[in-house]
């Protein structure tokens, strides 16, 4: 499964820095420690993400309903 890019996911009618700034989130491998900023769609929860580093697949913890409220620095539009 390839890893999930924010930039074949930007919005086409998004065209205010502040609501893509309100919509990302930086990602923490917690196997390896890399980081890296996404965009979050606001359309839908993300349920796996390849570490870009050493290509871990990030699923939800237990109760959480996508990888930016589990590993995120900010959680999903539909959870704040």
């Amino acid at each position: 499964m390839a890893a999930w890019n924010a930039e074949d996911h930007k919005d086409a009618d998004c065209g205010s820095q502040q609501s893509t700034a309100q919509r990302q989130s930086t990602i923490t491998c917690p196997a390896c420690g890399h980081q890296q900023t996404e965009i979050m769609p606001t359309n839908a929860c993300l349920f796996f993400y390849a570490c870009a580093a050493c290509k871990r697949m990030l699923r939800p913890k237990a109760g959480d309903c996508c990888v930016f409220c589990s590993y995120g620095t900010a959680r999903c539009p539909s959870m704040s």
